[in-house]
């Protein structure tokens, strides 16, 4: 019975949930503990309970508002993890069994479950599988082939399974890559093109093609993995000659002729195996040098987009076009014209110059312009020098002067706070920094006026939020 008719109908609203995220996780939460249960059966409920607890602690839900779950019952931090675990029991995702050792019921997760969560696992995952999707993983198994000294081709179909994998995880390269190449030509702006290049460098595909070109390069292993490929049909091609000689010695129907036969058996379907490899290791060769290809077609076109921009810029940004569009279109575009005439206070009515518009020279009959020289105007001395502010002072002096006159935090003008005019311009500055921030967030507050030895002055507190 396959799999797929085991699965019960309401397995499927996990999927349909608000909290499908949080289902998730907590799956995954409970399959990583189940190696670690004492009981054969798996974790019992209980044990469930605090570990999709301490899970709801890490996450974010608003419980200021009711939550409702698919049922219809109310969710709260207390209750959240019995109601969920009583949900993926009744959709079939986890199986609830009496165990008697123990006294209590346990949870198991039922095989079809088991293949989804393992899928959840590798979604959530951000470094992946890297060992079935690698040269060095067919070249492991090709030599690890070669080393055996029963040749068993369970070896060799693990090297061609991986192989496949590899053969399609290319391929997957090469459609990602012409689905950015789909994005960049539809991006107007440099911050378009960027995020497409941010996300082409930073998907799966992107870290899967970076070992292929490093730590397991195919170039590195290419030579190797088809020596091995050789090496092993050719010791296989001995062996099978062996056996076949061997043949003769033996008596039909003898337990010895049997062996010998499924010997042989076993030597052709290996040699028909790493012939398959060898099919998929060109396929792979042809593949991988393609992607190089349109990756370096990938950055050219994303050279020539920016560099299209620099010159040429976008038009259904430029306001000025948008507007010149939406006049030819609309019907009472004279009406605007004049409009626009008359606020901007032209002094000649507007025309429309073409390619085709005549030339017209222009007009000669004003006077000339002759510069005039610039006639002196003394300046009285109106005894505005004692109003400017001559000396200048350093950002440091001016923080010194304020905390000097600081108390708990807060900057506060007293009759003693100026003994100079120094100490007058400072304050000034001091004033003039906080009332000229427009982000400032203290609270300026100006008390009387204060004479003191000829200065006068505000009393002035600032008190920072």
């Amino acid at each position: 019975m396959n799999l797929i008719n085991k699965i019960p109908t309401e397995f499927y609203k996990l999927f349909a949930s608000k909290y499908r995220a949080y289902y998730q996780k907590f799956l995954l939460a409970i399959y990583g503990e189940t190696s670690k249960s004492y009981s054969l059966l798996g974790l019992t409920e209980e044990e469930c309970k605090c570990i999709m607890n301490e899970n709801i602690a890490d996450m974010v839900l608003e419980w200021s508002e009711e939550q409702a779950d698919e049922e219809g019952e109310f969710l709260t931090r207390a209750n959240m993890a019995s109601v969920c675990l009583k949900n993926l029991e009744n959709w079939g995702w986890l199986h609830r069994d009496y165990d008697e050792t123990l006294n209590q019921y346990v949870v198991s997760f039922p095989e079809y479950s088991r293949l989804y969560v393992e899928l959840f696992e590798k979604l959530f995952s951000e470094e992946g599988n890297r060992e079935r999707e690698s040269v060095l993983a067919v070249y492991s198994h090709l030599y690890t082939y070669s080393s055996d000294m029963e040749k068993n081709n369970d070896i060799l179909k693990s090297a061609w399974n991986t192989s496949r994998t590899l053969v399609q995880m290319l391929a997957n390269m090469q459609e990602g890559i012409r689905g950015y190449f789909d994005e960049l030509s539809k991006q107007k702006s440099f911050l378009g093109i960027q995020e497409v290049l941010v996300k082409e460098i930073n998907n799966s595909d992107s870290r899967k093609y970076a070992i292929l070109t490093t730590t397991d390069s195919f170039y590195r292993y290419k030579e190797a993995v088809k020596e091995l490929i050789e090496k092993n049909l050719g010791e296989n091609e001995k062996r099978r000659q062996s056996f076949m000689k061997k043949r003769l010695q033996f008596e039909k129907d003898s337990p010895q002729y049997a062996r010998n036969e499924r010997a042989i058996e076993l030597c052709e379907e290996a040699m028909d195996i790493i012939y398959r490899i060898e099919r998929e290791f060109d396929t792979i060769e042809r593949r991988y040098n393609k992607l190089i290809e349109q990756k370096t077609i990938f950055a050219n076109r994303a050279a020539a987009r920016i560099r299209y921009l620099l010159m040429e810029g976008v038009a259904e940004e430029d306001g000025t076009v948008a507007f010149v569009n939406l006049l030819n279109q609309s019907s009472k575009r004279e009406e605007i014209l004049a409009k626009l005439a008359a606020g901007m206070g032209m002094t000649e009515r507007y025309r429309e110059v073409t390619d085709k518009s005549m030339y017209r020279q222009k007009n000669t009959d004003k006077e000339k312009f002759t510069p005039a020289t610039v006639k002196e105007i003394p300046v009285e001395d109106e005894g505005l020098e004692e109003f400017i502010l001559k000396p200048l002072y350093t950002q440091k002096e001016i923080r010194d002067f304020r905390r000097k006159n600081e108390k708990a935090g807060e900057f506060i003008v007293t009759e003693n706070t100026v003994q100079s005019i120094e100490d007058l311009e400072k304050l000034f500055f001091v004033w003039q920094e906080v009332t000229e921030r427009a982000e400032s967030d203290a609270d300026v507050a100006i008390e009387e006026e204060v004479e003191t030895k000829g200065f006068k002055f505000s009393k002035l507190r600032i008190k920072e939020k």
